[in-house]
């Protein structure tokens, strides 16, 4: 748009989240409903920090990286749910465009580490599987915090990259997002300048926290696979599908959802079917992994029992 057009109108200073319904009276019932869903998200993921912080055997490459998972679940669900619990109660929800940036910024950076995670897990566990008598020494401490330390530096440039564009686009009215948190796709809708560079950077973003980890968790898996099938015994076969399969049921979920965000931003109608995936992305994900991956495994059961009694971990 010409800028002598829209220079005359009031520049944006904060929007109106819309939320899941407009319905005030499924207010009170949404609070309660996502009140839960938080308590419970937060506890699991603590109850599974703890168990992992006192249980010896859990001191492993692959509770490391669970319990970095857990970490940034806590993060991610944090970041939005709160400030939509407050709207729910205040039947409005008004947010300053700084804080909106601000959300967006840290929603992209923690889900961003998260995608660069579950790429290291699946590496993990090639290693774990298909080259164990190098295990110890190629997942030794220092690679599994280099590891950690890349996811989180890609996600921080890819964060920060997204959020300086946004905030360099101009919002002259309307301000109302139809959505329960600020993400990128309703942002571009309400934009009063061209989104051409920022749906470029879009692309190139999900090329690099999508396609890439897809393609490297699809090969690492491929190996691994092939390396089961390879097992005899039935039970071993068992045991290492049970393993990969929790994980994989979480990349298929996490990843499924992002696409489905991200891959239609021309699509003003797709907008209420986006509140249903960002539900799924930022609630159900983190709430689901801690069941996925830890709390149905033997070990970490102990570990929360002796947590829960107060007894010392066996050495």
């Amino acid at each position: 748009m010409d800028p002598g057009t829209w220079g005359n109108k009031t520049a944006v200073t904060e929007f109106i989240l819309l939320g899941l319904t407009e319905n005030t009276r499924l207010h009170y019932i949404l609070f309660v409903v996502f009140l839960f869903a938080y308590v419970v998200t937060v506890g699991g993921n603590l109850s599974i920090l703890a168990a992992i912080f006192v249980e010896p055997k859990l001191h492993i490459p692959m509770y490391y990286f669970l319990g970095n998972l857990s970490l940034l679940d806590i993060g991610c669900i944090t970041v939005t749910v709160p400030s939509m619990l407050a709207c729910l109660l205040a039947h409005q929800c008004r947010v300053p465009c700084a804080a909106c940036i601000s959300q967006l910024f840290f929603f992209h950076l923690l889900a961003g580490v998260d995608c660069h995670l579950l790429t290291a897990m699946a590496y993990d566990r090639y290693l774990a599987i298909c080259e164990p008598l190098t295990y110890s020494t190629r997942m030794s401490r220092e690679v599994q915090g280099v590891l950690v330390g890349i996811c989180c530096t890609i996600s921080f440039v890819n964060a920060l990259t997204h959020t300086v564009a946004v905030s360099m686009l101009s919002f002259c009215g309307p301000n109302v997002v139809n959505h329960f948190y600020c993400d990128l796709p309703p942002l571009f809708q309400l934009s009063c300048s061209s989104i051409y560079l920022n749906g470029q950077l879009l692309f190139v973003g999900a090329t690099f926290m999508g396609v890439i980890p897809m393609i490297l968790i699809s090969v690492s898996y491929a190996h691994v696979a092939a390396a089961v099938l390879r097992i005899r015994s039935a039970e071993g076969r068992k045991k290492a599908f049970s393993t990969c399969g929790f994980h994989l049921t979480v990349v298929c979920i996490f990843y499924g959802t992002g696409f489905f965000s991200y891959m239609h931003l021309g699509s003003v109608s797709a907008s209420d079917k986006d509140k249903g995936i960002g539900i799924l992305n930022t609630i159900l994900c983190p709430m689901l992994n801690p069941v996925i991956y830890s709390l149905r495994n033997p070990d970490v059961q102990g570990a929360l029992r002796r947590v829960l009694t107060g007894k010392r971990p066996q050495e």
